[in-house]
């Protein structure tokens, strides 16, 4: 199909009450297992890739790589900047084709954010691509390296915020948490009643790896339509990179490529289904 924008995607999947799997991705493999999951369910997706992670996977490298993937994938593909954390990523993102950016200003005071969202907001519109924002403390880090606790979004807080920034997406925090749950976690769905109530624009639902499947589905029907899948993929790619290796006999990169995009492709095909309700 095409390089979309995210809000396209975002908008689609609202009407239909679906969700949209935003997929965070690493390296080659797990670009072709999302791609691959995503043309079978014949549905589309977001591959994104947040900057705690560039020192591993580089922007100018992945960047390319990933529009160039969205471009001849036989679904409509959106490519995100996740949690952007400073201007100079955002601008390089953009030149490179991403059709999406979310800037991550949720550690600042209201105000703080409000203002390093609308400059981050101009200058994305002036590439027309998407602009996620975040309010209130998603739980962790993205990387894993910091715990800076839990706030939940305050509901009135986030209408004012939706309209003083123009952003077309907002990521809440509901007691949801990044990386690895150490419990379950337990969702603020009447926090979420109440945001959806006073926003006009679509809701994002980060950390989603450890939820269950059917609090998805709620969140969801309450107006959550991106979800955020990171720790998910690169566990399961994992998985069988190691069960690769314990096999009999000589072992190679092509059959190591296969085994990471195998592990992307399970995570992502079953989170497509989920996200559509299924």
């Amino acid at each position: 199909m095409a390089l979309v924008t995210m809000k396209k995607l975002l908008e689609q999947a609202s009407k239909e009450r679906r969700g949209v799997g935003a997929f965070s991705v690493g390296n080659m493999e797990m670009v072709k297992g999302a791609v691959q999951a995503a043309e079978e369910m014949n549905t589309p997706i977001i591959l994104q890739i947040a900057e705690v992670r560039l020192p591993h996977s580089p922007l100018a490298l992945m960047g390319p790589m990933m529009v160039q993937a969205a471009k001849e994938a036989k679904v409509d593909v959106a490519v995100h900047l996740d949690h952007g954390l400073t201007v100079e990523t955002v601008k390089k993102a953009l030149e490179l084709g991403f059709t999406s950016v979310m800037f991550d200003s949720s550690n600042y005071s209201f105000e703080e954010n409000i203002e390093r969202t609308k400059e981050v907001a101009e200058i994305a519109k002036g590439y027309g691509a998407t602009v996620e924002a975040e309010l209130g403390l998603v739980g962790g880090s993205e990387d894993g390296s910091e715990d800076h606790g839990i706030r939940c979004t305050d509901p009135e807080d986030a209408k004012v915020f939706c309209e003083r920034t123009g952003i077309d997406a907002l990521a809440v925090a509901i007691g949801n948490a990044h990386g690895n749950y150490p419990v379950a976690p337990t969702l603020a769905f009447d926090v979420l009643k109440e945001i959806e109530k006073r926003t006009e624009v679509p809701l994002v639902l980060h950390g989603g790896s450890g939820i269950t499947d059917d609090d998805f589905r709620r969140a969801i029907s309450l107006g959550i339509v991106k979800v955020n899948i990171a720790t998910a993929s690169f566990n399961q790619l994992t998985k069988r990179a190691e069960e690769y290796f314990q096999t009999e006999g000589a072992h190679n990169y092509f059959k190591l490529n296969e085994a990471m995009v195998q592990g992307t492709y399970e995570n992502v095909r079953h989170h497509i289904e989920v996200f559509n309700c299924r």
